[in-house]
């Protein structure tokens, strides 16, 4: 085996036991119902009951995230691409967590102003 020289520009160490840790990812959702308590969405990734999520709600004062843990996931169908490969779609039931006094006012204003526009249009995934 060669020597090569490093091209990194921090050496990386190895850790042993491998740790978790978390990444937060980027996830375009699609709302279903909502309730000061909970969201149903639609998603095309798997989410796994029992993970944390952070959702941020459609309102129109700055974005706001809120705190989640999915209680259930499930496929609710799919499709094929017209190059072959299969997309599912699948619903999540998530229930809040955490909520400050003021995201629970947020999240009751946010549900008057989707009750009062008729629900607001579905976008698309």
């Amino acid at each position: 085996m060669t020597d090569s020289p490093e091209r990194r520009r921090a050496a990386r160490v190895s850790i042993p036991g491998r740790p978790g840790a978390r990444t937060q990812a980027i996830l375009e959702i699609r709302l279903v119902d909502l309730s000061v308590t909970g969201a149903r969405i639609e998603h095309l990734v798997l989410l796994r009951p029992g993970s944390s999520v952070s959702v941020e709600l459609p309102t129109a004062m700055k974005p706001q995230a809120l705190g989640a843990r999915v209680v259930w996931s499930k496929v609710m169908g799919g499709e094929q691409t017209p190059e072959g490969e299969r997309h599912l779609h699948y619903q999540s039931g998530l229930a809040f967590t955490g909520l400050t006094a003021g995201e629970t006012l947020l999240l009751t204003n946010s549900l008057e102003q989707l009750t009062d526009s008729g629900g607001g249009g579905r976008g698309s995934l």
